[in-house]
């Protein structure tokens, strides 16, 4: 898990900020200088909670749990998409469907729907339905693709969200601090970062900026991933060996009872003899 370097960020851009007077006063910490009229982000920091940030996610994902990544700006929605893909995890890059997670249950059903519509064309019932039926039909399912097909594999709450731009996705952020989700963001000079559990002080706006930002983090997820697999593989070794080993014997110890009971025998039997006569 390599931190992306001082250059590597200053190259992509990170370091651009918004307009200093757009700017976000809970941001300072993380504001190195002003530079015509635009706010600078300190790339150290940026650099140090990317770290930061990385190190956590990759932890998450070697604990085989789920992050939902959530990106409904048009220049972040396709590196999102491929990113969270590349480890197999959730995202939404359309609009935010109001409580998704605060109302989890009702967004399965959803989900279900679109394996019931599945279903049906598989099993003939969709050849038997009208042509008018069969559009309908059609068009339910296109929607629901659309929204919901990037979390069909999201069965239960997610254990993290990563989110660029929190002011955009405010509501998501909103819905994951009510059910104590923890939220990792890419956090603009314009954004509050005090609703946000691990910030990464950068760029929002350029997709140079959020493509390395993500590509350095997923490397972590992926690395979290892989030593995962290898500690499956061990324990699967361990268990097969214990199977393998050979019971220990219980027969000398059933042995030295015997013996221990035959020489009480004799003793036994002498203290009894002089009581019969």
């Amino acid at each position: 898990m390599a931190t992306p370097t001082f250059d590597q960020l200053l190259e992509a851009g990170c370091h651009f900020g918004h307009l200093k007077r757009k700017w976000n006063p809970a941001m300072a910490p993380y504001i190195f200088m002003e530079r015509n009229g635009i706010h600078i982000v300190d790339l150290y920091k940026t650099a140090a909670k990317l770290e930061e940030a990385s190190a956590a996610l990759k932890n998450i994902a070697k604990a085989g749990k789920k992050v939902l990544f959530v990106a409904t700006k048009k220049q972040a929605k396709q590196v999102v998409a491929d990113k969270a893909a590349s480890v197999n995890m959730p995202y939404v890059i359309e609009r935010w469907p109001g409580g998704m997670l605060t109302n989890f249950p009702t967004i399965r059903k959803a989900v279900k729907k679109m394996g019931q519509i599945d279903k049906m064309s598989k099993d003939g019932t969709f050849d038997n339905l009208s042509k008018r039926e069969k559009l309908q039909i059609a068009r339910q399912r296109a929607k629901l693709e659309k929204n919901l097909g990037s979390i069909a594999d999201l069965n239960r709450l997610p254990s993290a969200l990563f989110v660029v731009d929190v002011m955009k996705e405010h509501i998501a952020v909103a819905e994951a601090n009510r059910l104590g989700i923890p939220v990792f963001a890419i956090v603009d000079t314009n954004s509050d970062p005090s609703n946000v559990d691990f910030v990464i002080p950068a760029n929002d706006d350029a997709s140079k900026s959020i493509e390395l930002i993500l590509d350095t983090v997923c490397a972590a997820m992926t690395e979290g991933l892989e030593e995962r697999k290898v500690e499956k593989v061990d324990a699967v070794a361990a268990a097969e060996n214990e199977e393998v080993a050979p019971a220990p014997k219980k027969e000398r110890v059933r042995v030295g009872r015997r013996k221990a009971a035959s020489k009480e025998a004799p003793a036994a039997k002498e203290e009894t003899a002089p009581a019969a006569e």
